[in-house]
């Protein structure tokens, strides 16, 4: 048990409404903690004091002197001292009060805003060509030059391989072509 849990139980300790257990607990705290123990001790004291003083015996006349005092105060004067006039708002509890009208109205807006449905994204459409067909393939494609820094040396076969059967279309139907 730790010094806040003591603190916040202390006054169940004192009245003696905790289970046997808690207050196994609270008491092997007060044993360890001088701290608490001092706290605990000044509290049972203080009661101690107040239990013991004599109970206050009001005169026999004092009802009466009570009521013609409040009768002569008038009432106007009673219902203030039941219930004062408010007083009138300062300009900074004003501002306050807007600052924290405007902070809610944004709050508001915002979380409207983030479960609102997105508006769905469309990109411009990609025109696509063939490259050029009488560029030489070099073994600086990009696609070698991309997968060298990965370590994947398979990637520049794997690609090349793709496109060999094309190439060698190309070059039979060439030939022939030019054969005839």
């Amino acid at each position: 048990m730790d010094c806040r849990e003591f603190r916040n139980k202390h006054v169940a300790f004192v009245d003696d409404l905790l289970s046997a257990v808690e207050m196994d607990a609270l008491e092997r705290h007060l044993s360890a903690c001088p701290r608490c123990s001092r706290q605990d001790t000044a509290v049972r004291r203080s009661l101690l004091l107040v239990r013991n003083l004599p109970p206050i015996q009001p005169s026999p006349e004092f009802m009466s002197r009570l009521n013609q005092r409040l009768q002569a105060m008038g009432p106007a004067s009673q219902l203030e001292l039941i219930s004062p006039r408010p007083r009138l708002s300062s300009v900074g509890a004003f501002a306050a009060l807007a600052a924290g009208v405007v902070a809610v109205a944004y709050m508001a807006i915002e979380t409207n805003n983030y479960f609102a449905p997105q508006a769905e994204v469309r990109l411009a459409p990609v025109v696509a060509t063939l490259p050029d067909e009488q560029a030489p393939a070099s073994i600086a494609d990009a696609a070698f030059v991309a997968s060298v820094p990965t370590g994947m040396p398979v990637w520049p076969a794997v690609l090349m391989v793709g496109q060999a059967p094309m190439r060698f279309a190309e070059r039979d139907f060439s030939e022939t072509h030019q054969a005839r």
